[in-house]
């Protein structure tokens, strides 16, 4: 579901090129979702290959990963490992959707209603086998350093953010923040024009960053009491979160009373969740420890041999996309030789 604190945030626009040489930790498996949910046909139908494998992941991530390269960006992907128990209830709420999402597509496409069917394809969305080592290998050609994190990946791109390994961590959620990540950027992997549903209008998606700090200032809470806030609004270990109770109640609540256990309207709910594990999940995460992240030369050869050879793209799209990225490192390079 992700977690809600949008409107309690403390949340500024940015531009990508403001995190040009710097290392930005994306959370791999939100950048797939969004590429695999937006990048598709008027039908709603995905992109595929001669052999109809899916690859619509792989056209976002080739296309973004050359914006960010020819910024001067350094991303480095971190890949979830096994989710921790507490997570089963969300993961069974978001197989229904889909389920109850396909019911609706199909509807549409027979009603031959193509805005609804794109609108409910997308929520179908799911990683199907393959698609992580495929994205992986894309990566590999393109230089770019992954990581697999034990348990959840945003909680390791929080912590490469403290340990000074990178700046930012990217994702569309806010459990980065719980987390304990410094900086969180979002709509890092999705900036630009979209359109809204069901009408005829567009509006930019540009990145904004959210320094945690700055949000617990803002709203005088310790990161520990924040934690609390999230658990009332809900999260993807207590997906319901608590009876009539939003972010602003939420946040009124333990400004008042400091921790759940001191809020007396809450006690019979509170007993049903295992808050103090959820705690422990935010405050103390399973995460990855990396000794270096080391970023390698791009293969453009390997790149233009699996997409174009292994995965049908256009040859001429490829090259030209490609292209610009040498012609955008080219220019970068000899920018920095003015200096010497």
């Amino acid at each position: 579901m992700g977690l809600n604190l949008k409107d309690l945030v403390v949340r500024e626009k940015t531009t990508l090129e403001a995190f040009s040489n710097k290392v930005i930790a994306i959370d791999a498996y939100n950048a797939i979702y969004q590429f695999l949910a937006s990048i598709r046909g008027p039908d709603g139908l995905q992109l595929s290959d001669a052999e109809g494998r899916i690859t619509s992941h792989l056209s976002g991530l080739l296309y973004r990963n050359v914006n960010f390269l020819s910024l001067g960006i350094k991303p480095v992907y971190v890949f979830d490992g096994k989710p921790p128990s507490l997570k089963t209830a969300e993961i069974e709420r978001r197989k229904q959707i889909k389920m109850d999402a396909t019911i609706k597509y199909e509807k549409a496409i027979a009603d031959g209603n193509l805005e609804d069917a794109r609108k409910y394809a997308q929520q179908t969305t799911s990683m199907k086998d393959g698609m992580v080592k495929e994205s992986k290998q894309l990566l590999t050609y393109f230089g770019i350093p992954y990581i697999e994190a034990p348990s959840e990946g945003e909680a390791t791109a929080a912590h490469l953010t403290n340990t000074g390994q990178a700046y930012a961590s990217a994702s569309q959620d806010f459990d980065s923040i719980l987390c304990g990540a410094k900086r969180l950027v979002r709509n890092f992997t999705n900036s630009g024009r979209r359109k809204i549903p069901n009408k005829n209008t567009y509006i930019d998606i540009v990145p904004e960053i959210i320094e945690t700090q700055k949000t617990l200032e803002s709203l005088e809470l310790t990161r520990e009491e924040l934690i609390d806030v999230g658990i009332l609004i809900g999260t993807d270990f207590n997906p319901n979160g608590f009876e009539r109770i939003g972010p602003k109640t939420a946040l009124k609540m333990i400004k008042q009373h400091s921790r759940l256990e001191d809020i007396p309207q809450i006690q019979e709910q509170l007993q049903e969740i295992d808050f103090q594990q959820i705690r422990e999940i935010f405050l103390n995460p399973e995460v990855a420890e990396i000794d270096e992240i080391i970023f390698n030369d791009i293969d453009y050869e390997g790149i233009t041999n699996y997409l174009v050879k292994e995965r049908s793209f256009s040859e001429d799209r490829v090259n030209s996309t490609l292209n610009r990225l040498k012609k955008a490192l080219e220019k970068k390079s000899q920018n920095l030789d003015q200096w010497f």
